[in-house]
């Protein structure tokens, strides 16, 4: 397995090895020793969560505060999207930085997203099969969350913006700005 470290400083692309036959596909998603190894901490998922998308959802910027703040595993079962990944740790060099890394079915390639980073993702596939391992439970009193479209983030989608399908509970939320106060 190849991990890289994103220019958010904790952010990790999993690339696994494939192991391809007449019988079909083999790979690890993830090695909790390596990932461990290159965090220099360790890390303990406790709740799986999977979301199934049609072509131009977009799910995010989501986050949670906190005591609830979570560590995210994220990869695409089926289909492809583009993952987004917000900076939102006030003493990071990369505070309000983002990256954008494409994950499919095809690459298998998979995202470790540390606490204190907003995540999103658009799919670009007919049907999207997302799953993410998270290292604490969802609390809906520390769910949080910023405009997709805030112009201060400068988030290419590369999807249409006007052909975007989203919550109107993510087209309310606030903006980076707000956030900082």
């Amino acid at each position: 397995m190849k991990i890289t470290e994103t220019k958010l400083k904790g952010c990790l692309i999993l690339e696994p090895q494939i192991y391809e036959d007449n019988r079909g596909v083999f790979y690890e998603v993830f090695k909790k020793k390596e990932l461990e190894s290159v965090l220099g901490y360790q890390v303990g998922f406790v709740q799986e969560n999977t979301s199934i998308s049609k072509k131009g959802v977009l799910r995010g910027l989501h986050y949670q505060k906190g005591l609830g703040a979570q560590s995210k595993l994220v990869s695409v079962q089926r289909g492809e999207v583009i993952d987004v990944v917000v900076d939102l740790r006030p003493n990071s060099e990369t505070f309000g930085q983002h990256i954008k890394v494409n994950l499919s079915d095809k690459n298998r390639t998979s995202l470790y997203i540390p606490k204190g980073m907003a995540h999103g993702f658009v799919t670009l596939s007919n049907e999207v099969i997302f799953t993410y391992l998270c290292d604490n439970y969802y609390d809906p009193e520390l769910e949080s969350g910023i405009l997709y479209s805030d112009p201060d983030l400068g988030i290419d989608w590369s999807y249409p913006i006007s052909e975007l399908i989203v919550s109107k509970k993510d087209m309310l939320l606030p903006s980076f700005k707000d956030l900082e106060k």
